[in-house]
């Protein structure tokens, strides 16, 4: 319980630094414009600057929303986050009447525009989509633009085993953390092995190295006492968008 409260507290704090970053940013372009605006009209360029700035709101909305749903928090959070974004958006009129419109992934395997699975064979995903509509109503120009956000953590893990004698077994586990579909970096990676129905971590006395190849591939080593047969392994991981996913496996023996 204790740890669950703790990843609810890590994403909750992810979620208002993100949430903050995407404001601050169309804020500030925001008042860029009104400082250009005010002597001379603005141009192409500005307009799309600020249509960029809404995408990357809103992209960085749905990040902070799923960091904050992947660490324990509801899948409201995701819907409470985006009406906060339309609101804001909706009350910049410098170009326009802004209106963006929103609509979460609805269909299988998401819920409430969110899609948490960490299964048992080697895969685990921690995803989230949203489709955006923008509308920009001037006399000038009119925006209608629709644009579609997946953000997808997905986590591969697969181990093999040798047996060194009696229960000793060494365990090799290649774990490849990837963001929407390309390699990624870890935050922070942490691997189980199961002993009957417990989940240990390996530490320096079981001789545990771990190999990072700098491109999302990451390759663990341990040596354990594992009396069963079935080798199982489990890997967590915090991306650097904070987003959490696991994984488990069940290492073949060579």
């Amino acid at each position: 319980m204790k740890a669950k409260n703790n990843r609810e507290r890590s994403g909750q704090v992810v979620l208002v630094a993100v949430l903050a970053m995407a404001l601050i940013l169309l804020s500030t372009q925001v008042y860029v414009f009104e400082v250009q605006m005010s002597t001379v009209e603005a141009g192409s360029n500005d307009l799309n600057d600020y249509i960029f700035a809404v995408r990357l709101g809103s992209r960085n909305v749905v990040i902070g929303s799923l960091a904050n749903v992947s660490n324990g928090g509801s899948n409201s959070v995701l819907a409470t986050n985006l009406e906060g974004w339309v609101s804001l958006v909706g009350k910049e009129n410098q170009f326009g009447k802004s209106v963006l419109n929103h609509t979460v992934e609805g269909s299988y395997p998401y819920s409430a525009g969110v899609w948490l699975f960490w299964g048992n064979s080697g895969f685990g995903a921690s995803s989230a989509c949203v489709n955006f509509t923008f509308e920009l109503l001037d006399k000038e120009a009119n925006v209608n633009l629709s644009y579609y956000v997946n953000v997808t953590s997905t986590l591969l893990v697969q181990g093999t085993y040798r047996v060194v004698q009696g229960d000793e077994k060494q365990v090799n586990v290649t774990i490849n953390l990837l963001n929407e579909g390309s390699p990624a970096l870890a935050k922070q990676l942490t691997l189980y092995y199961r002993v009957s129905d417990s989940w240990r971590v390996p530490d320096y006395t079981n001789n545990y190295v771990v190999v990072d190849y700098g491109n999302g591939t990451y390759r663990a080593s341990f040596n354990a006492d594992i009396p069963s047969s079935t080798v199982e392994v489990s890997a967590t991981v915090r991306d650097q968008r904070e987003i959490y996913a696991r994984a488990n496996a069940t290492c073949t023996q060579t």
